[in-house]
């Protein structure tokens, strides 16, 4: 390890995100410290870069770290969400001195993102939240990075980022988004859209494993096969690879002995609660929120699978399984891009309220390599917001349109058959409702406000006359 005392960048919290964008940075010419708690990590740090001859260092202590910090100190927290982050700037500030730049890099919460850049910019401290996507092997060697926060304190690790960054035909996956938690913001949606579309492909498991009997090993072709299309994603690739994964202690495969209880850790929740405040439906991510609540319900579900067992239609498309399986990728991909026009049209709604000042297209830009939910489908996005930028919602560009009506027969057979079969399939068919409400001229809440005023009174608009009426129904 190379010798210094002016560190360019500096990280907090060696986990396996936090050591690998040091690696990464250290790989792309920048000097680097890391502070831990635990000794173990920081050694294991400079154990990873001694083979490398890189300036990269770890440390347990924190007066040390910041004194072999280059001035402007840049900083990176990658620490838990909430109270750790409030810590950790607690315990830095004493010590930071004015022009300072603080980064949070984890999955804040984005209102808490803007109490902390207002409470810093009151002592000259600048605080950027920084989204970043990718897991493991994207901090390693590029990850999507998403950052919000002054446009001055983005320019100073600007160079950092657009190195380590992982690249699209030569562009990085990083932009500055906006001002206060765009960064943050832009990743909870990111993560929500995540939620949905894992939620989608489970879903299409479940109907090709339980309706079709199609067995695991073909189920792993197919998932390669869709990765080779227009399905062509980082979702999609690793189901793949995940169906062919068996169990080195039971000799199954690994998928069948998994629990179905799923966990998270809240940023689908935090977008579809934020999504009901901004009043943007975003249907199939609520639902797949709602399916990792339920599936928390195990037993429950247990008792219920003998209680409340259905005939379903005992129809056989074994004879031309071929055709379904085709139609399922078709109408997953329909999902897909539904679930897509979701969240891009929750960031424009955000990005009015809170004075964001988000550009789409470099959103989709900067998704297409690195993060979770990056697919190819994504450029044909980025060019829709490239047209036109203030697009209200993504189903109105005529290209999207236009696949979305091709294959909207597939998903509405798709939908079918879970149905009839009594397969769960809830994202789906909140992605083929979004799709035929959001189609649908007139929609039939002209009885709701009938209902509310007959209750309330809370009156109603008509069609035909300006003005708001009440009506003494009875």
């Amino acid at each position: 390890m190379e010798n210094t005392s002016q560190y360019d960048f500096g990280m907090v919290g060696l986990g396996v995100m936090g050591r690998n964008l040091l690696l990464n940075m250290a790989d792309h010419g920048f000097s680097v410290i890391g502070l831990d708690t635990d000794p173990v990590k920081a050694a294991a740090l400079e154990g990873e870069a001694e083979t490398t001859g890189k300036a990269v260092k770890g440390t347990t202590d924190a007066a040390a770290f910041l004194a072999a910090l280059s001035q402007p100190r840049a900083i990176m927290l990658l620490v838990p969400a909430g109270k750790p982050v409030d810590a950790v700037i607690e315990q830095l500030l004493p010590q930071l001195s004015e022009g300072d730049i603080l980064i949070d890099g984890g999955n804040s919460y984005f209102a808490d993102t803007d109490r902390r850049i207002e409470y810093l910019a009151g002592k000259n401290i600048h605080f950027l939240g920084v989204g970043v996507s990718g897991g493991e092997q994207g901090a390693r060697f590029g990850p999507s990075i998403m950052p919000g926060g002054k446009p001055v304190a983005y320019q100073r690790v600007k160079p950092i980022l657009e190195a380590v960054a992982a690249k699209v035909n030569g562009e990085p996956c990083v932009t500055y988004l906006g001002t206060g938690s765009a960064g943050n913001y832009v990743k909870m949606v990111h993560n929500g859209i995540e939620y949905g579309i894992m939620q989608l492909i489970a879903e299409t498991y479940d109907l090709m494993k339980r309706s079709l009997g199609i067995p695991d090993d073909e189920l792993q072709r197919i998932y390669a096969g869709w990765n080779e299309g227009e399905l062509q994603s980082f979702l999609v690739e690793i189901t793949g690879h995940i169906l062919g994964q068996t169990d080195a202690l039971s000799g199954e495969r690994l998928v069948n002995v998994i629990s179905d209880r799923a966990r998270s850790k809240g940023t689908g929740k935090w977008t579809s609660q934020n999504a009901m405040d901004l009043g943007v439906p975003v249907p199939t991510i609520d639902m797949a929120v709602v399916m990792r609540d339920l599936s928390a319900a195990k037993d429950d579900r247990v008792q219920a699978a003998k209680g409340l067992a259905v005939p379903t239609t005992g129809r056989n498309e074994n004879g031309n399984q071929a055709k379904v399986v085709a139609q399922i990728g078709r109408g997953l991909y329909a999902a897909m891009l539904l679930t897509y026009a979701q969240g891009m049209a929750q960031l424009l709604a955000a990005s009015k309220a809170y004075g964001y000042g988000l550009q789409l297209a470099e959103v989709a830009r900067i998704w297409r390599g690195g993060c979770i939910i990056r697919a190819a489908c994504l450029e044909d996005i980025r060019q829709a917001f490239s047209t036109q930028s203030a697009l209200p919602n993504l189903l109105l560009d005529p290209g999207i349109a236009e696949t979305l009506k091709n294959r909207q027969a597939d998903l509405r057979a798709t939908v079918l058959l879970a149905a009839a079969d009594g397969i769960p399939a809830p994202a789906l068919m909140a992605s083929l409702a979004y799709f035929d409400a959001f189609r649908t001229a007139r929609l039939p809440t002209n009885l709701i406000q009938a209902q509310r005023d007959y209750f309330g009174a809370h009156t109603y608009e008509r069609i035909d006359k300006e003005g708001v009426f009440h009506t003494k129904w009875s």
